[in-house]
Parts: structure tokens; sequence; C-alpha cells
């Protein structure tokens, strides 16, 4: 399996998370030491699998959740974080094998434009997404339009490149908001920015996306956005490299038919957030909502 050159993405070197394949599963009992396979046995135990992804919440969830099951029937898994733009590139070049993290049409626009044709395409694994300014209940403004000098004139972003920074960059122009300015942070910084204005009912702007736990922690809005710089719903869908079908065909099936709803991701963001270690988050679930999971993995012994 294509490994990442570490040497060429340079700063994102070190990120790299794994998970380790847990020891024998049923399978085994159905091996009676005869080396004679039949047709539909599978035979991934041990194959790598590499996952790259954004660290952003829900990325962090949907990766993890994924992963486990792949570790489940017996590949060995790594997840890599990774910027948005990179994550793209590598799973074009094939040092990764897939992804679960691209948001569409807008978020990742530019990515895509410049990436598709070197990707395979799996189709959304999450619907009803949604990008935008985001504000607590208590502020009193309702629309982009009616920004004057509410938080300072500033929107907290998170990493610079994000497709939701550059839309909020790009409504600064839309609505004629001179003297504004996008800072950007990260997305754990722009959370932490968000939770303490909140407990002292200060006023603040962030760019905000949804599924993500801080609507459930929270009482917050989306301003209204008449212009559309933030365009309308988007969905999370799954990019993988291309032969992968080959190479791969029971990762390839788990990924092809991976898909779940808000409710699921927003579940296992909320755990995380709360102190869970992301690789036990995603087990919980699994272990769970083993009804889904059979959906995504029918057919693979």
């Amino acid at each position: 399996m294509l490994n990442f050159n570490w040497k060429r993405l340079g700063a994102v070197a070190g990120l790299s998370l794994s998970l380790v394949a847990a020891g024998c599963g049923a399978n085994d009992s159905s091996d009676n030491g005869s080396e004679e396979s039949t047709e539909g046995t599978s035979s991934v135990e041990g194959q790598e699998i590499e996952l790259a992804y954004v660290e952003w919440d829900t990325e962090v969830a949907s990766t993890h959740v994924v992963g486990k099951v792949l570790e489940d029937i017996g590949y060995d898994v790594t997840l890599t974080p990774l910027d948005n733009t990179v994550m793209w590139e590598a799973v074009a070049n094939g040092e990764a094998d897939g992804m679960v993290a691209a948001w569409l049409p807008a978020t990742h626009g530019s990515q895509y434009e410049e990436y598709s044709d070197q990707l395979v395409e799996l189709g959304p694994n999450l619907e009803g997404a949604k990008i935008g300014l985001v504000v607590p209940e208590y502020m009193e403004v309702d629309s982009i339009a009616d920004l004057e000098d509410q938080a300072g004139k500033t929107i907290t972003g998170i990493e610079p490149g994000a497709g939701v920074v550059a839309a909020a960059e790009q409504s600064l122009e839309d609505y004629n908001l001179e003297g504004w300015e996008v800072q950007t942070s990260s997305s754990g910084a722009m959370a932490t920015e968000l939770g303490q204005a909140v407990e002292n009912e200060e006023e603040i702007i962030v760019t905000g996306w949804s599924p993500h736990w801080k609507f459930a922690a929270y009482d917050l809005k989306y301003l209204e956005d008449p212009k559309g710089s933030f365009g309308g719903e988007e969905t999370i869908e799954t990019m993988v490299r291309q032969g992968l079908e080959e190479d791969a065909p029971e990762a390839y099936q788990v990924l092809d038919n991976f898909h779940w709803e808000s409710d699921d991701m927003e579940q296992v963001m909320l755990e995380i957030n709360e102190g869970t270690d992301p690789e036990e988050a995603a087990a919980s679930w699994v272990e769970e909502n083993q009804d889904k999971v059979a959906e995504w993995t029918e057919g693979i012994e």
C-alpha cells in the first residue's frame, strides 16, 4: 500500500495517527489450516489502508468511525490529519487511499476543481451540511446585512485556506463591511473562544458549520445570508484514490457504502468534545450501531 512522502509534506509530518488492528476476528474459526480458499472469502487481514482527513470535529468523528469499521474487518488502518488542500492532493496522488471529508460544492470547491479528475468520487456520506456565520442567540442581529460594529468588527475564523474562511472573507466584500476582518486561527481555538464568549455573554461571530457539537452545547444561530456568500446546503462526500477498487475491494465497498445522519455524527463529536478519546468514541458508536455497520460491510466475511 502506498505511504505518505513525509519529506515532501514537511510541516504535516508527525501528525499521523494509527488505529492498531485488534486481534484475530471470528473468521479464524473457519480456518482449518488448509491453504484452500473459497470464492468470496476475505483476504484483507494485515493489508494497509491510509485515510486522510482535515482536523475538523466532523471529520475527526467520521474518519475514526469508518477507520474502526475497516479495522474490524482486518485492515491495518492509519488515519492521517492534514491541511485540507494537502488532504486532497494526497488522495489524488495515491499517497493516501481515501477520505470521507470532502465538503461540496462550496467549501472544498477550489480543491475539487483542481483534483477531481484524479480521484474516484463515491458520493455523499452525509447530507444537509451547512456553513455560515454563527452567533449566540442573545446577540441582537439576525443577518450579515445588518452587521455594523458587532464583536469589534471581527469574525473569528478557523484555519487559513479553509473554504468557510474564504466564504467569510467574500462576505465582507459582498456586504460592504468596511473595517471588518476575518481573524484566522484553528477549529479548536475558534471553539474555545466561542465557549468563553458565551460564558461571559460577550459578542462573538464565528465561521461555523453543521453538523457540529457546538449547536448542542450552546444556544446559537446562523446569520441570514441574503447575498449567498456561503452558498446553499452542502454534502460531505467520500473520495478515494484511483485503483483502490482493484487493490482493496473490501475497503472500497465500505467507503462506498458509508453513509450516516447528522445525529450519528453529532453523537460522536459531542462525546469527543467531552473528553473521550476519538478511537474510543468511534468504537462505542460502532458497537451500538451494528445495524448500520452491517449495511456498509454486507457480504464481507
